[in-house]
């Protein structure tokens, strides 16, 4: 697979990534990348996760605070919102039925 399509395919699942991510817990921007990265999402960069929170934050998805993390600095803490509950279980319906199909097709190729 060409780099383009596997980072078009990557950018148009993130979101609800980070939906069924951040309802598991809450998490700071680091932490969310550390959690990506053990899922096997570890060369997103950070140009993509920021704005993204962002903009999730701004359609209301997710929500923060800022907490004390260490005693020595504050961090910024994602939590998921009823909005973004109910955009993940669109997500999740949306994601289940695209891989079951990819899936079938996938299978019927590999027969051959």
């Amino acid at each position: 697979m060409s780099e383009n399509i596997a980072s078009q395919l990557r950018k148009g699942i993130l979101q609800g990534f980070l939906l069924i991510l951040l309802d598991k817990e809450p998490n700071y921007g680091y932490g969310i990348m550390k959690k990506m990265s053990e899922y096997g999402l570890g060369d997103v960069p950070k140009g993509t996760i920021y704005p993204l929170l962002t903009n999730m934050t701004t359609k209301g998805l997710i929500k923060y605070q800022i907490q004390a993390s260490d005693g020595l600095r504050t961090r910024k803490y994602y939590y998921i919102t009823d909005a973004g509950k109910a955009e993940k279980q669109v997500f999740s319906r949306e994601w289940l039925g695209i891989s079951h199909s990819m899936n079938s097709i996938l299978g019927e190729e590999n027969e051959q």
